[in-house]
């Protein structure tokens, strides 16, 4: 299958600025792709994710793909779907999240095949002469302003700063052309302004029969309508010190059946004939969740790699079990990072009085009855003596006491050192 048909497929293909001409190029050679990213923070999250795993798919048929991290555009801002201007970042801050960002892509695409540059290298050598003279005259103010990217920031107010990034981006799209032989942008829907800008400035520059094209993908949504990528606790981030090897997991297990499918889809690199098998289980079996088990463990391993998807998968058989004891102290940092948290003393001290300052229990009245009862479980093991001493060095390396009160409700006790 032609790649453009499997994107298509995939549901990952939005808009292109000549698809026929696209998919007639990609049969007839190998060719160079790009797709950029800001540095505005020191990690990539999953909504980040989504035009990377397009580029990966170009990367596994062949073609070569170049990562451009935008440390020259990050340093002025970037006004895509964005309503108000960016908080402007320090060149060492900037810096710092090129190195970092960098890391990252070279864990999703390796090292072979595969080119990472920084627009600073070429954009940082302009002067103002330079730029109004060589580019500015070749832009036309009017088909800038009706750019949508721009169009819908009118009425709440641009700076020319921003104004000015989509030449940045087109002169990035340029210059890869001419030193890279990059032929194909792609981005996210947001982008297509940018990216056709690009394309306008090439055929300029260099004649309108070069064969360069533009490649944007959908917005992504959830069934309920709400945007893909958003928890209640925020992003959920590439960098494992963010979002830890099980929780990213676990967000990608409990997606919804009207979702899975549709994410297997663009976020997998499993066959045809799989995701339809997947499909008739999610179909005829919904409650076993193998869909999304699959999911989760295809998405984590191309992320953190098969041993931190073994551990996830260990850490959520032993949750599911109760039997936290079998936990070591990294994996109980994965799996309570989201979970209420209390510092507490390395003092041992009675059960009772313990939960109560800890505020786990409300009342002595209700602590004894909660452990009389059974309902207390201090690392794993119940205790159903109301004059326990509770020693919160004795398990996990004197670092933490997980407590469950009833089936569900957990709190991580921290030991201060």
């Amino acid at each position: 299958m032609n790649i453009i048909d499997e994107l298509k497929w995939r549901g990952a293909l939005n808009q292109a600025t000549d698809e026929e001409g696209l998919r007639k190029l990609t049969e007839e050679k190998k060719i160079a792709l790009y797709c950029g990213t800001d540095p505005s923070g020191d990690s990539l999250h999953i909504g980040h994710l989504i035009p990377f795993m397009m580029l990966k798919r170009f990367q596994l048929a062949g073609h070569k793909p170049v990562i451009l991290i935008g440390e020259g555009t990050g340093a002025i801002g970037d006004p895509s779907g964005r309503k108000t201007e960016r908080d402007l970042q320090t060149m060492t801050r900037l810096q710092q999240n090129v190195q970092s960002l960098t890391q990252q892509m070279i864990r999703l695409f390796g090292t072979e095949n595969f080119t990472i540059v920084n627009n600073y290298d070429w954009l940082s050598k302009f002067t103002m002469i330079d730029f109004l003279r060589d580019y500015g005259k070749l832009f036309n103010l009017n088909t800038m302003l009706n750019k949508e990217v721009v169009a819908s920031r009118l009425d709440a107010g641009i700076s020319f700063t921003e104004f000015t990034y989509q030449i940045l981006q087109a002169i990035d799209f340029l210059h890869l052309y001419r030193h890279n032989d990059v032929q194909l942008q792609i981005g996210g829907s947001d982008q297509w302004g940018n990216i056709t800008s690009g394309i306008d400035l090439i055929h300029k520059v260099e004649g309108s029969d070069t064969k360069v094209f533009g490649l944007t993908i959908p917005l992504m949504l959830k069934a309920d309508g709400t945007k893909f990528g958003k928890t209640a606790g925020g992003a959920v981030w590439l960098d494992p010190k963010k979002t830890s090897p099980y929780e990213f997991y676990q967000f990608w297990f409990n997606q919804d059946d009207r979702d899975v499918v549709k994410y297997l889809k663009y976020f997998t690199f499993l066959s045809q004939e799989e995701i339809a098998a997947l499909e008739e289980k999610v179909r005829t079996e919904p409650w076993k969740r193998e869909a999304q088990r699959r999911l989760a463990q295809e998405v984590t391993t191309f992320v953190h790699g098969q041993d931190a998807t073994d551990q996830a998968e260990k850490i959520s058989a032993i949750l599911f079990s109760g039997n936290i004891q079998d936990l070591t102290t990294a994996e109980v940092e994965q799996a309570f990072a989201g979970t209420p948290s209390v510092e507490v003393s390395a003092e041992p001290a009675n059960l009772v009085d313990w939960l109560v300052a800890t505020k786990i229990e409300p009342s002595k009245r209700q602590a004894r009855e909660d452990v009389k009862n059974g309902a207390i479980r201090v690392n794993g093991e119940k205790v159903t003596d109301i004059e326990a001493t509770l020693d919160p060095t004795a398990k996990f390396d004197g670092k933490y006491v997980v407590v469950r009160r009833g089936k569900k409700n957990y709190t991580l006790a921290k030991v201060r050192a």
